[in-house]
């Protein structure tokens, strides 16, 4: 399967069983203004998106009025073997085209189980360091906040000391997709009014300069080695897993 720099439009076919769209973004300053989001699928699922000559996620595009970009096959995040959706556009148009994204691996995933009950997923969000205190407020007031009012489960990770260079952080969110998409409107749109996040999620595409670093046992060897990890995109990381 080959994909592209560039995006691919796309529309989804009819869904089954999914959910409803999600509502108008609560911040009406923050849904005027351009931004973007980045997520993480398996190659499988980046396939499944895309679909036949690039059909599937050019109808999600033209659906959703957002533009949709993918990692290359060899360009995964950093510590993955995972590639990288980029959907940027007005808040709304990004809802839309997550959720056609969504809802598509996730009945495919349960058509696989065969489960009547609605599946749910963790999906891992990539959000810069600096940005992180914004979603989390004071004593974990905001979080806490969005977990009440999504009914998703929500926890930002601590920093991965693994990789030099690297300065973001794992948001991981679980839920059904209903759930996801309530919590994701409300990240979303609390990240687009921080400063920090606008200037730090358009940075370049490329994790050439991470790092990633190795203890070495040896008494005479260094600390630590550092070898170069070659990757591509930043910011919102989706890792696929039905939750029993």
């Amino acid at each position: 399967m080959e994909s592209t720099e560039s995006s691919y439009v796309s529309s989804p076919e009819p869904p089954r069983n999914r959910s409803p769209p999600p509502p108008k973004s609560p911040t009406s300053d923050s849904v005027e203004r351009p931004t973007c989001m980045k997520f993480l699928v398996s190659n499988a699922a980046a396939g499944s998106v895309i679909g036949k000559g690039g059909a599937t996620i050019n109808d999600f595009q033209s659906q959703s009025g957002a533009r949709i970009q993918l990692s290359r096959n060899y360009e995964f995040f950093p510590g993955t073997s995972d590639r990288i959706i980029m959907i940027s556009g007005l808040i709304d148009d990004i809802l839309k085209a997550v959720d056609l994204v969504l809802g598509k691996l996730l009945s495919e995933l349960h058509s696989e189980d065969g489960n009547d009950l609605e599946p749910r997923t963790k999906v891992r969000l990539i959000v810069p360091n600096s940005s992180c205190g914004s979603i989390i407020g004071k004593g974990g007031a905001i979080i806490k906040s969005f977990i009440e009012e999504s009914q998703a489960g929500i926890k930002v990770s601590p920093m991965d000391k693994n990789f030099y260079g690297l300065t973001d952080r794992l948001v991981t969110v679980t839920g059904t997709l209903e759930e996801l998409m309530r919590a994701i409107d409300l990240i979303l749109s609390k990240l687009t009014d921080d400063p920090h996040y606008t200037q730090n999620v358009h940075a370049p595409f490329s994790y050439a300069g991470i790092y990633f670093a190795i203890s070495l046992c040896q008494s005479h060897a260094p600390s630590t080695f550092h070898m170069p990890f070659h990757s591509s995109f930043i910011h919102l990381y989706f890792s696929w897993f039905l939750v029993p």
